[in-house]
Order: structure tokens, then sequence, then C-alpha cells
């Protein structure tokens, strides 16, 4: 573990690296070139910081934090991410995506590159920007949470398919789940009057871009103040393809789908439920709380972007995998639908 350097001599600003050292990346050409780039820019040597199964982002962030960092470089998967906000919602501390892992939704949603000179590159350039972030049960998200089949699937997901092929691991292991039994959840939104359906999964979003670069919710944005709540009550194999063809093919009117908006989101169904926060499966319950926390968190982007809607670069993807070193890289219903 490095120690922050010495501010005296270098002008730049003092940061920290923090690493999950699961992910099959080579950390030693990730450290050269980081410190590489940083030194050349006139930033002291950042502070490196590993995660650990019993600590998997939070207290090494906060020790960032507390030992001085203006920058908070996060290599890893969502689930690192996700641990690494927790510690630096409300703060004036930045975050500095480096996407290493099988699934990496918030840099896809702000259209971050995967390329790492690039996100290290923007982290230098200062350009920062504000984003709301979700919270549930004193725990914090980015891009969604959810309560059914989106949460069974990443359940039956192992991480070894995940990877092994990446994001269609997710299809693999949700097609054993397109004939579950539906849910029946009522939802509260802002104090309203609830919504009573037969659902399959309710996502309740911040961004509205899913694995493998597909986009459920056209107008949901991270900076917006509100949170978008999708309800899908698809029926059969057949309601299922109709609903994916229209999601793909962005269609005006997705059907078994409706949308709703707010900043506080209460679903409740009539049996506990696997639940999920950006992609990682929590404990099962009835009910989903949801609450908005508005521009609580800074990141580091290339550039201002509002409704950035870029595909996953799969080819600068590829450039970062071989940079350093992965294995193989040589309440407003915006739509309803009355069959729902």
């Amino acid at each position: 573990m490095d120690g922050l350097g010495d501010t005296s001599r270098r002008g730049g600003p003092r940061s920290a690296v923090v690493v999950n050292p699961v992910k099959p990346v080579d950390f030693d050409a990730l450290r050269r070139k980081i410190n590489r780039m940083l030194a050349a820019a006139g930033w002291p040597p950042p502070l490196w910081l590993e995660t650990t199964v019993e600590d998997p982002g939070e207290g090494q962030t906060r020790q960032a934090i507390e030992a001085g960092a203006e920058v908070v470089f996060v290599c890893g998967g969502d689930g690192t991410i996700m641990s690494c906000v927790s510690a630096l919602v409300g703060t004036d501390v930045a975050m500095a995506i480096l996407p290493c892992g099988t699934g990496n939704l918030l840099a896809a949603n702000l259209g971050l590159p995967s390329d790492l000179s690039a996100n290290i590159e923007a982290a230098m350039a200062g350009v920062r920007r504000q984003i709301d972030v979700g919270v549930i049960e004193g725990r914090f998200f980015t891009v969604m949470a959810g309560m059914g089949f989106d949460a069974q699937l990443l359940k039956s997901t192992s991480e070894s398919t995940k990877a092994r092929i990446g994001w269609p691991a997710y299809l693999v292991g949700g097609v054993r789940h397109l004939r579950d039994r539906p849910m029946r959840v009522s939802i509260r939104i802002d104090g309203q009057p609830p919504v009573r359906r037969r659902a399959r999964t309710v996502l309740v979003a911040n961004v509205g871009r899913l694995q493998g670069g597909v986009r459920l919710l056209t107008a949901a944005e991270p900076d917006d103040g509100f949170l978008d709540v999708a309800v899908l009550t698809p029926r059969t194999i057949g309601h299922w393809l109709s609903l994916g063809w229209a999601v793909l093919f962005r269609r005006t009117r997705v059907p078994r789908m409706e949308v709703f908006r707010g900043r506080r989101v209460e679903v409740t169904s009539n049996r506990a439920q696997p639940r999920e926060l950006d992609g990682d499966v929590i404990e099962p319950g009835r009910t989903l709380r949801v609450k908005v926390q508005p521009l609580a968190l800074w990141l580091c982007v290339p550039q201002p972007a509002r409704g950035t809607d870029r595909p996953w670069d799969v080819l600068a993807r590829f450039r970062f995998m071989e940079e350093v070193g992965w294995p193989g890289s040589g309440a407003r219903a915006g739509r309803s639908d009355p069959e729902a």
C-alpha cells in the first residue's frame, strides 16, 4: 500500500486508486500506467488500496478521503463501484471509473470510454459531473434497484460463466426463469394512491441502460432528481419476445411495460422476492423502498454530457484488456400498455 506523495513538490491534486484484486488484471502494469500518467501531469503518486471480501471498497475509499485524496480512481466492476460510492456520497471528492469488471453499467450509461488512458486523462482534465444516487435501506446505488425476475436472473448467473462469456451469461441464467409465477405488487410513488399489478419484475432506475447496451428507459437521466420505475408484466414466452423486440429496436410503445417517475418509490409484493442493487443480489424481501438523493456524487467525465447514449466501445474495451494484461486479450406514466 503506497502513501500519498509529497504534494509540496507537485502541484496536482492528491489521488487514490481503489482496486479489486479479484479481477484478472495485471496490476503491476496498471500501477505503472497510472503512476506514469499522473507523474507526467504533475500529480503526486497516488495511494493504492486493495479491496477485500470483507470490505469491497467502502472502507478503502474512506481511508483515501481521510488521507486527503481529491480524486479516487476505482478499478473494478459494478459491485466495487457501488461500495466506493457509499463513502463518496455527499463529499467533494470525485470518482474516476476505470472499468475492469464483467459489468460496468454506470460507465456505459454515462458514455465513459473503457479505454484506460482516456479515463485517466478525463480525471486529470478536471471535468466533473454531479449525478443523483438512489438510497435503499441505508445503501446507495447509481444504476438501479430491482425486485423479481431481474434479481433472480442475477442470482442464477454464476461468476465463472460471467468471467468466461461476459454479459451474455445473464441471458443464459434468465431463460430458466421466464415461466416463473408473477408477483402481485403494490407500487406507491411520492405518496400517491398505489398502483397494483401482476408483475414479473419492478426496476427503480437512476439511468436507463441494461447489460449489453440495451436501453430500457429512454427518458432516465442521472441528474434530473427523479427515479424512473419500470413495471414489466409479461406472462408468456411470446410476451417476453415482443417486449424484448420493442426494447432492442427502441419502439415508442413497449408491450407489457409501464414506466412511472418519482422521488420516493415503495414497492410491496405479496411474497418475499429476490432483490438487487446495481447488479449485486441482496437479501430477499417483500418491500423495496427507494428514494433519490439529488446530485450527491461527483464523477470525472471526458466532457459535460447529458442524455449520453453511446454504445459500449467494444474495441476500446479490448485495448484496455491488452494494456492491463487481461487473459484472452491477444408518478408520471411515460409508456402504458393496456394489456399489462
